[in-house]
């Protein structure tokens, strides 16, 4: 049976605060976001570098919060589309939004660490701003292209400090330490506390950063559509092994 607006809008009330911006049927769960319509604004960006049909794809969602982007890749006609979250609440919202759309959409609670449990690999995997949400960022990208993806991975990451891109050589000398004072260096900044009022946010990255963990865990960058935004491909080992541990010696 179909809901009405006031049905639709009383129940976004209650699924509430939202975090995406969903329209449902007229409704907005998030009108007020601080970012605008979130994500929305930043999807526009880059939809162009994801393929506006994927009929008989897989699409697996790590992070999906209220839903936004498993939606959209069902509309772009995904056979399937799994979202996983580790939030109820998130997870309430996503299958709700999904039934005001009469989308077939599958959600599960999962953490990003436990990947491996789904036992497939899945065409497309989008892992969006979830890394800096990470004690454990790297161990989830070893994840994510070990148990995973099959092909393509889009990933986004809130980013802070300097753009700049050092070229960094394969090794340095012990006493070689001015590197790292540079802006371009690959570095991760630690929240010990909050950051925009968030206890979650643990590591941010700069770009440098971001491109270094990507090319680590397994994966070629493909394009670069929006400053954080990248389309890899997974190809090759994880450097070190990755997730496993202990790493063996090179042979």
């Amino acid at each position: 049976m179909k809901m009405s607006t006031k049905e639709i809008a009383e129940r976004v009330q209650a699924l509430g605060p939202w975090f995406h911006n969903l329209e449902l049927s007229g409704v907005m769960t998030a009108p007020d976001h601080f970012l605008g319509d979130y994500p929305r604004v930043k999807w526009q960006r880059f939809a162009d570098a994801i393929p506006a049909d994927l009929t008989g794809k897989s699409v697996l969602d790590i992070g999906c919060n209220g839903g936004f982007y498993s939606l959209e890749m069902k509309r772009r006609g995904a056979q399937r589309v799994l979202g996983v979250d580790f939030d109820d609440g998130y997870l309430d919202q996503a299958r709700f939004a999904a039934e005001v759309a009469g989308l077939d959409i599958e959600f599960a609670k999962l953490s990003v660490y436990d990947v491996a449990s789904l036992k497939e690999r899945f065409d497309l995997v989008l892992f969006m701003g979830v890394l800096y949400h990470l004690r454990h960022p790297l161990l989830a990208l070893d994840l994510i292209r070990e148990h995973v993806v099959g092909d393509l991975m889009v990933f986004q990451s809130m980013q802070r400090g300097s753009e700049q891109i050092d070229e960094v050589a394969e090794d340095h000398r012990f006493w070689d330490t001015e590197l790292f004072d540079s802006p371009g260096f690959p570095k991760m900044h630690f929240i010990e506390h909050r950051y925009a009022e968030d206890p979650t946010n643990w590591w941010v990255p700069n770009r440098a950063c971001v491109e270094a963990m990507l090319r680590s865990s397994g994966f070629d960058i493909l394009s670069h559509p929006e400053d954080e935004v990248y389309v890899c491909r997974a190809a090759g080992r994880p450097a070190g092994e990755g997730a496993v541990y202990p790493a063996r010696g090179a042979a």
